[in-house]
């Protein structure tokens, strides 16, 4: 069952039996693209440090979406949720950081050496 994101609710959604996690949208000019659920967290991640970006970083995707015509929105391109023959992988860094908007990872190591 896919997701309903209101960023998007304006275009049209479309269902992919291969890929039912993930949500698929169609452009009116034939693009169409992914949201896997894991991007739209860090999406929305993005939203919370940087609310007065987020508007920027949607549109930064749809400008991705028209030029690459097939595009899957991933958390990791690595190991994506989603496969489509003919897409192309896009991770949230792939779209902030051309806006020069940094995703800060908190992550680290422990202190602690064994």
């Amino acid at each position: 069952m896919t997701m309903n994101y209101p960023e998007w609710e304006h275009l049209e959604q479309s269902f992919d039996q291969d890929n039912p996690h993930s949500t698929l949208y169609v452009l009116s000019d034939g693009c169409s693209f992914y949201i896997e659920p894991a991007y739209y967290t860090q999406l929305m991640g993005m939203k919370d440090r940087h609310p007065e970006s987020f508007s920027l970083i949607i549109e930064e995707m749809m400008n991705i979406v028209k030029k690459h015509k097939r595009v899957i929105f991933t958390s990791n391109y690595e190991f994506p949720q989603t496969e489509k023959e003919g897409y192309i992988y896009r991770e949230i860094e792939d779209v902030c950081d051309p806006l020069l908007i940094f995703v800060e990872d908190k992550s680290r190591g422990s202190d602690y050496g064994d």
